[in-house]
Order: C-alpha cells, then structure tokens, then sequence
C-alpha cells in the first residue's frame, strides 16, 4: 500500500497521499511532515459522508470523487473501495495528470 501511495506523490505538485476508512481511521499515510495525517484522514472521512448524505437527499448516487480547491492547494478525494484516497497538491498542479495518477492508484490499491 505504501508503494503505491510513494509513487502518487512522485506526480508533479503532489504533497502527500493517505488511504483512509470510512471511519477516518488512517490505513496507509505518506503525506508531507507539514500535514497532520490524524487531521486529514478525519477530514477525507467527514466531507466524503457529509457529501455522499446531500447527494442521497438529492437522489443522486454516491460520489466517486471530491475536489476541493483552495488558494493554498487542492484535495481530491476518491473512493478506494477499501477506503478513501485522499491526494494533497500545491495550488497549481496538472488536475487531469493527478486524477490519471489518482485512477491508477486506485486501479492498484483495488487489486491488492
């Protein structure tokens, strides 16, 4: 699992990658020492629910993905299967390469 979140965070502007439960409990974290691993893994969890319960009041289905865009970076979380893939980035990272990167990622972490 480490192997695959190291090799995500080789992508241009990527700052760190954690793969968290649903629960917000950390299953693999390699995020840079400025984040709090405890800190965003709770946050991955809490935003994918509260978003997964506004899209079920508005009868749509769950989401696959979450960006969050900031002056400081961007988020992405995604649905692992097993859990959340939570991607931190500078500000102006190539989206379409990282949510490549995020898919293989993905791609890996399912087939474990």
């Amino acid at each position: 699992m480490y192997n695959v979140l190291s090799e995500l965070n080789r992508t241009s502007g990527v700052k760190g990658s954690m793969l968290v439960g649903n629960d917000g409990i950390i299953i693999a974290a390699d995020l840079d020492a400025r984040l709090e691993d405890e800190t965003v893994g709770a946050m991955a969890a809490s935003i994918m629910s509260n978003v997964g319960r506004a899209l079920e009041r508005l009868k749509q289905q769950t989401p696959d993905r979450v960006t969050i865009e900031a002056d400081a970076g961007k988020i992405f979380l995604s649905d692992a299967g097993v859990g959340i893939l939570a991607v931190v980035t500078e500000p102006n990272v190539n989206v379409g390469l990282v949510r490549l990167e995020i898919k293989n990622a993905i791609s890996q972490i399912k087939g474990q």
